[in-house]
């Protein structure tokens, strides 16, 4: 017997017939003899409504009564699913966070989990077989006793939380794809679901544009050695083999796990990138600091930066990109500066991507981005910047070729093959 955590998303829960096919799931691995705690998101398009909601009340309102507000979304799923579970004879009861409890941080909105007690949901596995129904995105921050709410995604972040608290043998992400591809299918036709991957890839694909999962649920899944299995929720309960080793779907792992390793894992990208290029800066220490310590202090985060020294060596220009929703935020907080910076214009763009290669088999290989640049350049696309590090590369292209970018690396290194 195993003890398994069970993650579905709004979609998965976004009406009654659907809360009855995750009973289904659910009852399907208790059969099997599994301990099971369940982790449920609002229904779709709830959370978005109770924002909203709040909005029109007021646009700065109070983030403590925001979370208060937010996180009924989960409250309502949650009671829905211990109903549905009961009605087909699993014994059931739900969980709110602070019942648990889940003890976060204070910041309101974008909490961060310290703490999660889980004693009581272990005793109720072994004296009722009880199925624990948890409501995910939710916390309490334990000197208020106030509830909080850990940022869009935060339900992925509950369920491998609480999958490390009880010490699961598995955490279930269910949600509206069958796995983790090499890149999106809707971009490339042909690309493929992987079996495996390691968390270092999942966490740079995640963060770099894969919407599959939530980063900070792949670090906590990192640090605490949570194997996380992403699988649909849309298969038939009644045709999944419950002690298969792997059903279909993509297991995020360590390394270790994964035999044959490919040099590169799957090709991300994001739209939501803005660029900015400091002209004309004089050519001396703390220029830099000059530019990006304004930028951080207005919490800007900053990606990609590349500097060119003009001919002369008098003056340097520096490029870097921030995300889109904060692009008119960073030109002002630059303009601002325009005195300590010392420039002598500013040049931006937003119709711009980033397209990254992952693979941890990059470590053992070399040039691999070079036979990248080398293709993107036949094809007649200009490479706007460059990063790297040890298991990616990423580059910054016109928005224009982004997709025959994505196809042409993805045929690059043979992900389009069985």
């Amino acid at each position: 017997m195993s003890r398994l955590v069970m993650k579905f998303g709004g979609s998965s829960v976004a009406d009654i017939e659907r809360i009855r096919n995750v009973a289904r799931h659910v009852k399907r691995e208790v059969d099997a003899g599994h301990e099971v705690a369940v982790v449920v998101s609002a229904m779709s398009g709830a959370t978005n409504k109770l924002v909203d909601f709040c909005r029109e009340l007021s646009v700065l309102h109070d983030a403590r009564e925001y979370d208060t507000v937010v996180a009924s979304g989960e409250q309502v799923t949650t009671g829905l699913l211990a109903i549905a579970l009961q009605t087909i004879g699993v014994e059931a009861r739900s969980w709110q966070g602070w019942q648990i409890p889940i003890l976060t941080s204070n910041a309101h909105g974008s909490a961060r989990i310290e703490g999660i007690d889980a004693s009581e949901i272990i005793k109720r596995f072994k004296e009722r077989r009880e199925v624990a129904v948890i409501a995910g995105f939710q916390g309490m921050y334990p000197d208020t006793s106030r509830i909080t709410t850990l940022g869009r995604g935060g339900s992925d972040t509950s369920a491998v939380a609480i999958a490390a608290a009880i010490k699961a043998d598995r955490c279930d992400i269910y949600t509206d794809v069958d796995g983790v591809y090499t890149t999106d299918p809707r971009v490339v036709p042909k690309a493929k679901r992987l079996d495996k991957i390691a968390f270092e890839e999942m966490l740079e694909m995640a963060s770099l544009g894969a919407k599959v999962m939530q980063v900070r649920s792949i670090e906590l899944g990192m640090v605490h050695r949570v194997r996380i299995f992403v699988r649909s929720s849309f298969d038939k309960p009644e045709d999944i083999d419950p002690h298969s080793n792997q059903p279909p779907g993509t297991l995020i792992c360590d390394e270790e796990e994964i035999l044959e390793q490919q040099v590169v894992t799957g090709i991300a990208f994001s739209k939501d990138e803005a660029q900015i290029s400091v002209r004309q800066v004089e050519d001396k220490p703390g220029v830099a600091a000059a530019i990006f310590g304004p930028l951080a202090e207005a919490n800007i985060n900053v990606d990609m930066i590349v500097q060119n020294i003009s001919p002369d060596g008098l003056t340097t220009d520096l490029t870097f990109t921030v995300p889109s929703s904060d692009f008119e935020k960073a030109k002002a907080t630059i303009a601002k500066a325009q005195a300590q910076i010392g420039y002598g214009r500013i040049d931006s763009a937003t119709d711009v991507t980033k397209v990254s290669v992952i693979g941890v088999g990059m470590r053992s290989h070399a040039g691999i981005a070079a036979k990248a640049f080398k293709a993107l350049a036949e094809r007649g696309i200009n490479i706007r910047a460059i990063t790297t590090s040890e298991i990616k590369f990423s580059v910054l292209i016109d928005a224009a070729f982004t997709e025959l970018a994505i196809r042409t690396l993805h045929s690059l290194y043979g992900l389009d093959k069985s």
